[in-house]
């Protein structure tokens, strides 16, 4: 059998007509979305957009009213366990236990995936997200960035084959944030397929391979960043708000408005 007669892979993550409501209200609106193997993919929308519902459904934090998550090709609410297993996972605020140190939570979360991680791979690990001489801190102790850093790998300790990150850099500074970047793609250069919400206009365009906005729970336009750009270049809701050259900020804000969002 030649390759070309083997089976397409199943993309890294599939949604498919997902609905999310809370009573009267829907808060998703039949979105899809497609995120290939290998891909980060962004999805942007201002705050009460369905961002979180979108990603509380497809970890299974919630039910989604209807619709189908395909997490590496398998059904999130037919074999939930499965999926939770290939799925990683860095909300927004991280709770750890405070008083725990750094390779306490490593021993503790690599335990409850399965994990053995010995003290030399703890180390290296460490070492190379740049903790290695804070390993013996308590949670409480670490600055945000560092908070941030220890999440993303708490997250990565199984190796899953989709990483969902809500929000991983905000309130982090210039520095930080670089770093963290600089850690997310090099875990889609090593096999993670990525989807995260996320403010930045430049986050997205830094990281993102393809973005999608949404708003009122509703997917108002997808692609790369370059392409929306050009798409939507001559809407007049997007000229309205734009200064100069439009940018990816201008396309955004055209879309989903300027009233202040709480």
């Amino acid at each position: 059998m030649s390759d070309s007669d083997l089976p397409a892979a199943p993309p890294a993550l599939s949604v498919d007509d997902l609905v999310v409501a809370y009573g009267s209200r829907t808060a998703v609106a039949g979105i899809h979305l497609r995120i290939e193997r290998g891909e980060i993919f962004g999805l942007l929308g201002p705050n009460g957009a369905g961002k979180t519902s979108t990603l509380s459904a497809i970890e299974g934090l919630l039910v989604p009213r209807s619709g189908r998550v395909l997490v590496d090709g398998v059904d999130a609410r037919h074999d939930p366990l499965e999926a939770k297993a290939r799925l990683g996972v860095q909300l927004q605020s991280s709770s750890f236990q405070p008083e725990l140190s750094i390779e306490q939570l490593a021993r503790l979360f690599g335990g409850l995936y399965g994990v053995r991680l010995t003290r030399g791979r703890i180390a290296d690990d460490l070492r190379a997200i740049g903790l290695d001489e804070e390993a013996g801190k308590r949670f409480k102790q670490l600055s945000g960035g560092q908070q941030q850093r220890l999440a993303l790998y708490i997250a990565t300790i199984h190796d899953p084959r989709v990483l969902l990150l809500d929000e991983p850099t905000a309130g982090l500074d210039p520095q930080s944030r670089r770093a963290l970047w600089r850690r997310i793609e090099a875990l889609r250069a090593a096999g993670s397929s990525i989807l995260l919400t996320t403010h930045s206009m430049e986050e997205a365009q830094a990281v993102c391979d393809r973005v999608a906005i949404i708003d009122h729970g509703a997917l108002l336009t997808e692609g790369t960043p370059t392409d929306l750009i050009a798409k939507h270049r001559d809407d007049p809701r997007v000229l309205e708000v734009a200064h100069g050259d439009v940018t990816l900020e201008d396309v955004f804000i055209g879309l989903t408005g300027s009233e202040i969002r709480d």
